[in-house]
């Protein structure tokens, strides 16, 4: 699962894939004491369970959610996401947006301090977006800081940024994770220890990092939003899910994301609902079948589309999601407001399928049934992480719809780290399974945009379209949301005839939080939002230093 930086809120969430539309809520209540008439108290661990360890801890460097999520606790950025998903202020305790849209004044908080003791001033935020847009940094995310005309500081507390034109996202690119100057100014930021001994703003402070097995961070006691209530925050590198799921059982984790078939058929027992509390709603990420389209396998949109409609969705809705989900038709999730809702996705139609390979050139099939050109076999590999059975379940749904078309597809499962350094960060695949979640708002540049696809950049599958990206660059150059609607419209469409990506499915998040955890509280910015307010009753407590 990789993403790109958002504000510090909704980077904190990216595990559990619950920044959400949340226009349905679905919890089981667990018999606990109100968090209302139960009086907080410091003290205890939280720990959570994650798949994917992390790859970096300065999160400039990272396109992987497993090391956004730890960061979202070390770094702070100028602004955030409240629980409502209104952007609020965050190192920037106010901020004034000029008429024009084209100045922002950020006014920093006083008296924030970096995890050593050192004061936040300007200069770290002027540091953080020069080295952003270093062409020597190798980061996916410095788009968003070209399009700034000239950054100033009027003195220590005051970040006024200009842009040359109208830029859709420029308020919320500011909730990038701000970097301490005094640290790696003038030093080469890929060597500096900081990528696995951060140092930042936030509500908790590095520890340890035990490779493969946990990081660790401790309560920031001086955090400027007050201390978090938790000690400890654990995360614990369990790379598979059933292993997971009996780790939580057994009270060695308290937080994790369920499967479908968790969630469904192995959580509903009367002692496993007094000790948990878990959650569902729509989540803001979409599984995709991603194509390598510099493989000549792969260059006739024929034969993407063929595929496409050898997949029946709702059968892996159905068959994987048991149904807590619904089809993704392009890169926008349903409910938002630049969700095509007339988009022309293609449908399951087997028969379809096979006249689209027919016109590509694939007409014959060998003994074994599997379709032949020039000699040589229809076949691929899909390519996806170790330890998600939903992706492996999927894939082997997949794998025996494209054999009744005459397609022959293998299944590669890659441990996380070197799955996108091996392999995704070096274009070296064939077909990729994977997903993404979704910022807030519906600008996907780093994505889609033709001159993303440097190695660890986004646009790894090398989608090249003259008119996306003259949209792309639209849709982000005006603040009439009209305008960007129809941009954003005209993307959706021009993406479900091409199918660079097979859009599969949005699933529902599934979180599961122990119940000795009070304060937790969901709203449209999912449960992640308020975790600095979690806490656990003194008599319940189980983990003490």
């Amino acid at each position: 699962m990789r993403s790109s930086p958002g504000v510090r809120c909704l980077l904190m969430s990216l595990i559990l894939l619950i920044i959400v539309a949340c226009n349905r809520t679905e919890t089981l209540p667990a018999p606990v004491v109100p968090a209302s008439i139960v009086v907080p108290a410091t003290g205890d661990a939280l720990v959570e369970g994650t798949i994917g360890e992390a790859s970096t801890l300065i999160p400039l460097l990272a396109s992987d959610a497993s090391s956004h999520a730890v960061a979202g606790q070390i770094y702070n950025g100028l602004v955030k996401y409240d629980k409502n998903l209104n952007i609020t202020g965050d190192l920037a305790e106010s901020f004034d947006v000029s008429k024009n849209g084209l100045i922002i004044t950020f006014h920093l908080r006083h008296g924030v301090k970096w995890h050593d003791g050192a004061p936040l001033t300007s200069k770290d935020i002027l540091y953080t977006y020069q080295v952003t847009i270093d062409p020597k940094t190798p980061t996916a995310y410095a788009e968003d800081f070209k399009q700034v005309k000239t950054i100033t500081a009027p003195d220590s507390h005051t970040i006024r940024v200009t842009y040359d034109a109208p830029f859709a996202p420029a308020l919320a690119s500011w909730g990038v994770s701000i970097l301490p100057a005094h640290l790696l100014e003038g030093k080469d930021i890929t060597k500096s220890p900081l990528t696995r001994n951060p140092v930042g703003t936030g509500p908790y402070r590095f520890k340890e990092w035990v490779s493969g097995q946990k990081i660790v961070l401790e309560a920031n006691k001086d955090y400027f939003e007050g201390r978090p209530y938790i000690d400890r925050f654990i995360y614990r590198i369990i790379p598979d899910s059933s292993t997971m799921y009996m780790e939580l059982k057994a009270g060695a984790i308290d937080l994790m994301t369920l499967t479908p078939v968790q969630y469904a058929r192995q959580t509903t027992s009367k002692s496993f609902t007094s000790r948990f509390n878990k959650y569902r709603y729509p989540s803001s990420s979409y599984l995709y079948m991603g194509y390598n389209l510099r493989h000549p396998l792969f260059g006739d949109k024929r034969i993407r589309q063929a595929i496409t409609a050898a997949i029946n969705k709702d059968e892996l809705i159905q068959g994987v999601l048991f149904g807590m989900g619904q089809r993704a038709h392009g890169p926008i999730v349903p409910g938002r407001w630049a969700y095509n809702p007339a988009v022309k996705d293609i449908g399951y139609d087997p028969k379809h399928a096979a006249e689209l390979l027919a016109q590509a050139g694939w007409k014959e099939k060998n003994s074994d049934g599997i379709l032949m050109k020039d000699g040589k076999p229809f076949k691929f590999t899909i390519l996806t992480n170790q330890g998600n059975q939903q992706r492996l379940m999927t894939a082997q749904i997949v794998q025996q719809r494209l054999q009744q078309v005459g397609i022959e597809v293998k299944i590669r499962i890659v441990e996380w780290a070197a799955f996108l350094k091996e392999f995704v960060n070096k274009g070296n695949f064939e077909v990729v399974l994977l997903a993404w979640n979704i910022s807030q708002d519906p600008d996907m540049y780093d994505v889609w945009h033709s001159s993303k696809n440097k190695p660890g950049e986004l646009n790894f599958i090398g989608y090249n379209n003259f008119e996306v990206d003259r949209l792309l660059i639209e849709g982000r150059s005006t603040f009439d949301i009209e305008k960007r609607k129809k941009a954003y419209f005209r993307i959706q469409d021009i993406l479900a005839d091409e199918q660079p990506y097979t859009f599969l499915y949005v699933p529902d998040a599934l979180p599961v939080v122990s119940s000795r955890i009070r304060g937790v509280e969901p709203a449209p910015a999912g449960i992640g939002h308020n975790q600095n307010r979690w806490f656990v009753p003194k008599n319940e407590q189980v983990y003490v230093q």
